[in-house]
């Protein structure tokens, strides 16, 4: 096992911008009507509570919105806000707000019969703009009605992915601009205060995209309130059987991919400082990708979340939970999904990495200490840290803080690694269960926990010393607090430890 020596200084001060919480991805919106869905993100809200949820399907034939009828020979256009009103009310008693994509077609205003996934959302450009306006204004209208003038505050992007031939016919650069243009026109001149993104793109010629993007606006004389694109960290996969394996990229390089955006709007006055917002992000981007449900892809995210708040206002995990059907219902409980929780609300390893961020944010937000592998944060009530080890040596880190009263200090371990909080190991271990029973799922879940353990420092010369151990793909929550013994009358910890 090697070391390593962390020495903090009492008046550091270091950058970091910690927006764990901002916006959460989900399975198509549809999914939100469904029993175990509303479970796991209730949970997930419980533990963690994010702001935002994004997904797509606001306007596919499942949620049932837009309808055409016949009428004394004229074609005519309804709206049916049944269950979207559900969605959106379910969303709310969790305390979520919807981030709201625009997408995809419904069927009846579809240019074209090209679908995507399993449940066939509709990727064609609308056959007539106006009506693609008139239902994007008529939705914000009835939302407003329904939910009051927070419905503003609600951001917008327009469309998913529209440089990927699959989510939008033949990639067309220009037809997505002029999406992009007529949708955003008609919500300004209904409220000017929506905030409204775009181009929502990912990983093919995102360079080539953003410029263009923004020449386009520049030429239009209009202004994006923001810059959206996704964020994925893994090769091409292998697909086996159902599942996808593949390797990760070296981190360094994608934060460089991240910066390129960052600089390439900012090279433009008009634009210069606009936020970008990371409105998909994870390792793999395959719902059957199986570094999902391990303790490295937990290591690895804790790396990408103490840097991504450097250049991107927000960024948006994919997904809060494994309801999720884009490539078919799931034919097993551990399967590569997107989710930070499986099915019977198991919290996978990744969970805690977002847990622990969230944590970090609540205790304070003075960032003292950040490096490759640990970030550490002074607060009100003392210190609290993250520290993770990427596919490395078993290492032991030596930290020393300040602690300028003398005054005895708790200290917190929580622990997440291969040997602590492994429910992939145990279900694999107990046979691989596709579909466990109520039993199995109770066990694995015992295994789903950090380990904690806690110990009293005594500050020397003002210093408190501590030594953490941070194995393999592991990931490490510590707070270091004041301790306050309020022990009652006659009670002595020592003599009843020792008691025999």
């Amino acid at each position: 096992m090697k070391t390593e020596k962390i020495v903090v200084d009492q008046n550091t001060n270091v950058p970091f911008n910690n927006n764990v919480d901002y916006c959460v991805g989900t399975g198509r919106l549809g999914l939100a009507l469904t029993e175990e869905y509303l479970k796991e993100l209730e949970f997930v809200q419980d533990m963690i509570g994010f702001s935002y949820i994004r997904g797509h399907g606001l306007f596919c034939d499942d949620v049932s919105i837009y309808h055409e009828y016949e009428e004394d020979g004229v074609t005519k256009v309804e709206y049916n806000y049944t269950y979207i009103d559900r969605i959106i009310d379910s969303f709310l008693r969790l305390n979520i707000r919807p981030y709201l994509e625009l997408g995809f077609m419904p069927e009846a205003l579809a240019s074209g019969t090209q679908t995507v996934f399993y449940w066939k959302g509709n990727t064609t450009p609308p056959k007539d703009y106006k009506k693609w306006t008139d239902m994007v204004i008529a939705l914000l209208s009835h939302l407003m009605t329904r939910y009051g003038e927070e419905v503003v505050t609600w951001p917008i992007e327009v469309w998913n992915e529209p440089n990927l031939p699959g989510f939008w016919y033949e990639a067309d650069m220009e037809e997505y601009f002029k999406l992009f243009k007529e949708t955003f026109t008609a919500i300004k001149a209904f409220d000017e205060r929506f905030k409204i993104g775009g181009p929502a793109i990912c990983g093919v010629k995102d360079a080539e995209w953003i410029k263009a993007f923004l020449d386009f606006c520049k030429r239009e004389g209009i202004c994006p309130d923001r810059i959206t694109r996704h964020h994925y960290t893994v090769d091409f996969p292998e697909r086996v059987g159902h599942y996808d394996y593949s390797k990760l990229q070296d981190s360094n390089e994608r934060f460089d991919s991240l910066k390129v955006t960052r600089d390439i709007v900012d090279s433009y006055e008009e634009f210069k400082d606009l936020p970008i917002h990371l409105t998909e992000f994870s390792t793999s981007y395959t719902p059957k990708g199986v570094i999902h449900d391990t303790n490295i892809n937990a290591a690895y995210l804790a790396g990408q979340l103490s840097r991504l708040g450097d250049v991107n206002e927000a960024y948006s995990y994919w997904t809060f939970g494994d309801v999720f059907e884009e490539q078919g219902v799931p034919t097993s409980l551990f399967h590569g999904g997107f989710g930070l929780v499986a099915a019977g609300n198991i919290p996978k390893p990744t969970f805690w990495t977002f847990y622990f961020y969230k944590q970090l944010k609540l205790f304070g937000s003075d960032c003292i200490h950040r490096d490759d592998n640990t970030v550490i944060i002074k607060g009100e009530e003392g210190y609290a840290g993250i520290l993770w080890n990427i596919d490395g040596e078993d290492t032991e880190k030596e930290i020393t803080l300040p602690a300028a009263d003398g005054a005895e200090q708790s200290l917190i371990v929580k622990t997440v690694d291969e040997e602590t909080t492994n429910p992939l190991k145990l279900w694999h271990d107990i046979g691989e269960p596709s579909y466990p029973t109520k039993e199995e799922t109770e066990l694995i879940k015992s295994a789903a926990y950090p380990l904690v353990k806690s110990s009293i420092v005594a500050p020397v010369d003002g210093r408190a010393a501590i030594t953490l151990t941070v194995r393999r793909n592991g990931v490490v929550y510590f707070t270091l607090s004041k301790r306050n013994l309020t022990a009652d009358r006659g009670y002595d910890y020592d003599r009843v430890v020792s008691f025999h």
